[in-house]
């Protein structure tokens, strides 16, 4: 006689192989469609669409380095609100050790910028260190992609990678908007 977990995984292996035979990973994921990213316009210099705060951000020396993860809202990602009790903004919060990078700054991250977004617009560099998690111990940050899975794929060149980054000042309140996050 076999035992109940037996029949259970006879049963579950005739049940999937009605539903036909499993796909494999290197296939479901080239059948994913390819974003690429956009090409600059032509005639666009990113060194000549930067602020002079932004130029000046981009040649100083780095307050920290840090080893960047990607997280999103959903799914097992990000619910509710951050550490500050506000709403993630995405591509805009960032999850932080509070011992190494003080919550409430106000970072622009050089590789960020210029970074091709979802809606067409290009990222300008800035981010609000407005959260914690338990997974973030030292030199690390989580980088708030916005809804969902997909939203990560616009970032994702940044996961896994050491980022540089520059304290450009403090914020009050919650992570602004995009319509005014780097004023």
């Amino acid at each position: 006689m076999i035992g109940a977990a037996a029949a259970l995984a006879m049963l579950w292996t005739l049940a999937a192989g009605l539903a036909g035979d499993p796909v494999p990973y290197a296939v479901a994921v080239a059948a994913e469609p390819v974003v690429e990213p956009a090409a600059p316009a032509e005639g666009s210099d990113l060194a000549s669409d930067l602020s002079v705060e932004q130029a000046a951000l981009m040649d100083g020396d780095p307050d920290w380095r840090a080893s960047a993860r990607l997280y999103h809202a959903g799914g097992g990602g990000a619910t509710g609100n951050d550490s500050l009790g506000c709403r993630p903004v995405a591509m805009r919060t960032v999850a932080v050790d509070p011992r190494v990078i003080p919550r409430r700054t106000k970072l622009f991250i050089r590789e960020t910028v210029g970074l091709r977004l979802a809606d067409g617009s290009v990222h300008d560099g800035y981010w609000y260190a407005s959260d914690t998690g338990g997974a973030i111990k030292g030199a690390k940050i989580d980088l708030f992609t916005g809804q969902g899975r997909g939203s990560m794929r616009q970032a994702q060149r940044l996961n896994m990678r050491t980022l540089t980054i520059v304290d450009a000042g403090d914020f009050d309140g919650c992570p602004p908007a995009w319509e005014n996050a780097s004023n």
